[in-house]
């Protein structure tokens, strides 16, 4: 059973009330990087390309078609018994962009990261809503405990 947007809310900081909506929370674009190098996915291990942060112009990411990795601007963290999904806001899709992201798990606790992919120009202001955490009840053995945990968080 998926939990309403008012117990998604309890889980993630900051929070302002027009994120909340009736069946999850909106993620906000805090940080727009385009990867500049090679990654690696082994069997045991995994290496991130190095990346180049986008600066935003007066505020607002302009970006062309291609590939970016967004972070999130809130803290999310997913409580035991449950596992997290973020779908795209219908606006980021009815302007010709997508967002992918993984599942996310009982435990993991960090400002996350998806995949922005645009096929057209678009302009992105920070903090912008793009993005919709919706969490479920989830039967499972132990929590996260990889290397993302804690990613982003000063």
């Amino acid at each position: 059973m998926f939990e309403s947007g008012a117990f998604v809310g309890q889980h993630l900081t900051p929070l302002d009330e027009s994120q909340r909506q009736p069946n999850g929370v909106d993620l906000t674009a805090a940080v727009i990087y385009e990867q500049t190098g090679t990654g690696r996915i082994d069997r045991d291990d995994k290496t991130i390309g190095d990346r180049e942060e986008i600066g935003p112009v007066d505020g607002t990411y302009r970006l062309d078609p291609g590939a970016y990795i967004v972070q999130y601007g809130e803290t999310v963290h997913i409580p035991e018994d449950h596992i997290g999904f973020i779908y795209p806001r219908s606006s980021l899709m009815r302007n010709s962009c997508m967002l992918h992201t993984a599942v996310w798990d009982a435990g993991y606790e960090g400002k996350g990261e998806g995949l922005l992919e645009v096929h057209h120009e678009i302009e992105i202001e920070q903090g912008a809503r793009i993005a919709q955490l919706v969490l479920a009840e989830a039967d499972h053995e132990g929590t996260y405990d990889g290397s993302y945990q804690g990613e982003h968080v000063d």
